[in-house]
């Protein structure tokens, strides 16, 4: 699967538009690295515990995507976007979105 932040794909033609596909996952903190989260931020630097939720999120949606994609029978989606949110305190949904194409 080609998975592009950009409206075409160089060297190849987009054949059939499939449509929007999307993935999310929702994500909540631990108490336990809320507690060196807050420490870190008293010292300064990057929290690592979050920032591996973060990518592992990431990449969660990503998946969700794709899957929704190849079941159109998409071979790549272009235009791919992630969104970030706050859907109550300590938890954030991300959501992957592109449009499903076909190319050849």
């Amino acid at each position: 699967m080609i998975v592009v932040t950009v409206e075409q794909i160089e060297g190849r033609r987009i054949t059939e538009t499939l449509g929007l596909v999307r993935g999310s996952t929702i994500r909540a903190r631990h108490v336990g690295h809320d507690i060196m989260a807050a420490l870190r931020s008293i010292v300064g630097g990057e929290i690592r515990d979050y920032t591996l939720m973060l990518a592992q999120a990431r990449e969660e949606a990503l998946q969700r995507m794709i899957d929704q994609a190849e079941t159109l029978g998409a071979n790549a989606i272009v235009g791919a976007r992630f969104v970030t949110s706050m859907v109550l305190s300590g938890a954030a949904e991300i959501v992957a979105y592109g449009t499903a194409v076909k190319v050849v």
